[in-house]
């Protein structure tokens, strides 16, 4: 009997290791646990974690015929502040989804290559920023700093191990600064913005969406963007490989909800921002910024291999530091499921890897009168209560603000577009030049470019309220 006894609970545990938990007799239905550990507040993951949770769209694409019909799929979301605990999570089998920025997904893929009992792979992307916007550093508004270079010798606090971490570091490489060059500590998000607002730091480098939600908020001032250190940036969704083996349908069906939930943020923005700020608690103004036409991430699910190429140079940049050793990117890709989601759902996947392009501002300017020509000349401006309008330049963007704020009306937020880099920016964040014609209004993210602008066409640098006042009686 004791050896019986032994064989029964060995079965067990081994069924339990699996994520399986028997509900009654042999032969009826079986409950399986798929846990998937997402970041509810960065906001460029919430399509493959908070829209996907909130409008139950994996509950609609997972299997129940054949080998699923007597198995039960109870959803078990994590949520986390960052991608190392995400990790951390997936190797003790207690997700088997995981959602995180490039150099997290790296480190993942690296810490599993020595893991017996499963690898990960890399099946989709959360959604991206070609030039590297998403990460930035901050300063607390108040701060003599303008930028990077300024921080010399001050302390400076990241999230050691996030996407936000290793864009300090390749910005450190890039401009041959030693290791030293700031008295780096690593702080949570949460951590690092009290910090900055009660002045404990100096700046605090962080990810998607810190850097713009902490100027949103009031107490800072972004000084340094990650599309500074011209490499792309991006989240992306891992599985393990014993989970994705036996339950191949399962990782195709979340990633059809990926899809949807992408096409539902696209279909309507603002709503999807209104939507995300309840779920999330990020203000709908900041999920704007990067999701919204025009946006600093764009939503796609796709493999690129120029984020591969960059998730490589990434590993280089750990390696000069002596944190990691080797790790091929390309043997860790899998866009096998990715490409069968693509093919049911009717959708061209190799038409999409080719497609960098996002959604764009379009429509007509009601203020001045004209098409929206130029998009990324273009700004928009959301008053509260009402639709969010686009107008075809910052002059005729500024002047509709200028023309609401006289009518008594209350704006949430207005964006342009930086001239120098392309990102979107809070209007009222932004530095501008103007040449010596005064025709064209140029707004950028740093002080320094709006002054070298004017410095070269003979013009003027100046603030937000000064180039209010500039277009104010037009129209």
């Amino acid at each position: 009997m004791g050896r019986n006894f032994n064989r029964n609970a060995f079965a067990i545990a081994a069924i339990l290791a699996t994520g399986f938990v028997w509900t009654s007799a042999a032969g009826a239905q079986t409950t399986v646990t798929i846990g998937i550990g997402t970041q509810d507040t960065t906001t460029n993951t919430v399509a493959t974690g908070a829209v996907i949770r909130q409008l139950k769209l994996l509950d609609k694409y997972l299997p129940t015929d054949g080998k699923y019909a007597n198995i039960k799929f109870e959803l078990d979301w994590q949520n986390f502040t960052s991608g190392p605990p995400v990790t951390n999570t997936m190797m003790a089998n207690k997700a088997q989804f995981g959602v995180m920025g490039d150099y997290p997904l790296i480190v993942n893929g690296f810490t599993f290559q020595s893991n017996p009992e499963s690898k990960s792979k890399l099946i989709a992307v959360a959604a991206y920023n070609a030039y590297g916007s998403g990460n930035g550093i901050v300063v607390h508004k108040d701060s003599p700093y303008y930028e990077i270079s300024d921080l010399k010798g001050k302390l400076v606090s990241v999230p050691f191990g996030s996407a936000a971490h290793g864009m300090v570091l390749k910005a450190m490489q890039d401009r041959g600064w030693p290791p030293d060059y700031f008295q780096l500590v690593s702080q949570s998000p949460e951590v690092g913005s009290t910090n900055l607002q009660e002045k404990k730091i100096d700046a605090h480098a962080d990810f998607v969406p810190f850097a713009e939600l902490l100027p949103f908020r009031g107490f800072a001032r972004k000084i340094f963007d990650g599309v500074e250190v011209s490499l792309p940036t991006w989240h992306g969704v891992v599985v393990r490989t014993d989970f994705a083996e036996k339950y191949p349908e399962v990782v195709v069906g979340y990633l059809k909800a990926i899809i949807e939930a992408n096409n539902w943020i696209r279909s309507n923005p603002q709503v999807a921002a209104e939507k995300i700020q309840e779920w999330t608690g990020i203000n709908k103004e900041v999920v704007y910024i990067f999701l919204g036409p025009g946006g600093n991430m764009t939503t796609d699910p796709t493999i690129k291999p120029v984020l591969i190429s960059a998730a490589a140079q990434d590993v280089k940049v750990l390696q000069n530091l002596g944190r990691m050793k080797e790790f091929d990117v390309t043997t860790w890709v899998d866009d096998s499921y990715l490409r069968k989601a693509f093919a049911e759902l009717k959708l061209d996947y190799d038409a999409q890897l080719k497609n960098t392009s996002n959604y764009e501002i379009k429509g007509e300017d009601k203020f001045c009168n004209k098409p929206i020509t130029d998009p990324r000349k273009a700004g928009e401006v959301w008053v509260e209560g009402e639709a969010i309008l686009p107008f075809s330049s910052v002059a005729c963007t500024l002047g509709a603000y200028a023309s609401f704020k006289a009518k008594g009306k209350k704006i949430n937020m207005a964006y342009v577009f930086d001239t120098e880099r392309g990102i979107k920016l809070f209007a009222d964040q932004a530095f501008y030049a103007v040449g010596a014609d005064k025709t064209v209004i140029a707004p950028f993210l740093l002080k320094k470019d709006a002054e070298t602008f004017a410095a070269k066409s003979g013009g003027k640098a100046f603030g937000f309220e000064e180039a209010l006042k500039s277009v104010e009686n037009r129209g």
